[in-house]
């Protein structure tokens, strides 16, 4: 067994080493946050959440590395050729839609002239610690894309094609008939995603959707397929933050590297 774990350890090992040395793949990162907020919270949402100051660290560092924020439509437009991508473009968006989104994401957001997409749980919107409608109208018209992330933010992969259809179908249609601008993206619910739901996200007008797996993105990704990397509460300053960026970029590499190997 000692033999076994040894040999494991080498040729992990020096997998990693060929990764770490392949060219640089191409593509941008789309960031996955959830609460922004100084607020104690429970410990199982703890994790979750972002706090201001670090949250504020993570933009300068964004900009300071020559990062451009740019929304999904945006992204969508360049895919359909209207357009271009900005030299180092990245995607940051929000989970679930919380009040701190509005009272301490959107400040510094607007403050770094930023943009963002927020995904909302429709049936959640206007409760206790979640955005009001008339907030999402004001971060809309500033620049940040509204999305869905489903009427009651069920595992999709678990309910049958009906069900499935009403989550998408009535979440995009009560924020559409609220005064919002169409709604073009989902977060699937805990990431989870298949085939069949990417065909009713089509025939339901939605032309994008994110993941919960790490990657790059590029113009030939699957739209309904976007990779993301989870923003957690940082241990260690940017540094981790630094880390979860090269997360991204790792993993873009292995799935270069094994598509090369086919």
């Amino acid at each position: 067994m000692r033999i076994i774990t040894i040999i494991f350890l080498i040729l992990s090992s020096i997998l990693a080493a060929i990764i770490l040395f392949l060219p640089e793949p191409d593509g941008f990162p789309i960031l996955e946050y959830h609460q922004v907020t100084n607020e104690p919270l429970d410990p199982d949402f703890e994790i979750y959440n972002v706090p201001p100051a670090d949250f504020a660290a993570q933009l300068d560092y964004l900009q300071s590395e020559g990062y451009t924020t740019i929304t999904l439509q945006d992204f969508m437009r360049v895919v359909h050729g209207k357009g271009n991508l900005p030299d180092k473009p990245i995607v940051l968006t929000f989970d679930d839609g919380y009040e701190d989104n509005f009272s301490e994401m959107f400040p510094i957001l607007k403050a770094h002239d930023m943009k963002a997409v927020l995904y909302v749980i429709t049936n959640q919107i206007g409760q206790k610690n979640y955005l009001k409608l008339n907030q999402l109208k004001v971060m809309q018209q500033y620049g940040i894309e509204i999305g869905s992330h489903t009427s009651d933010h069920l595992d999709l992969t678990t309910l049958d094609a009906h069900t499935q259809r009403r989550q998408l179908r009535e979440s995009k249609t009560f924020l559409e008939w609220s005064g919002l601008d169409t709604i073009y993206s989902l977060s699937y619910p805990n990431g989870a995603f298949n085939s069949d739901l990417v065909e009713i996200l089509k025939e339901e007008n939605y032309l994008t959707a994110v993941t919960g797996e790490a990657s790059l993105n590029t113009l030939k990704t699957n739209p309904y397929e976007l990779y993301r990397v989870h923003i957690r509460k940082p241990r260690f300053g940017l540094t981790e933050f630094k880390f979860r960026l090269f997360k991204a970029e790792f993993f873009a590499k292995i799935r270069n590297f094994f598509r090369s190997n086919d």
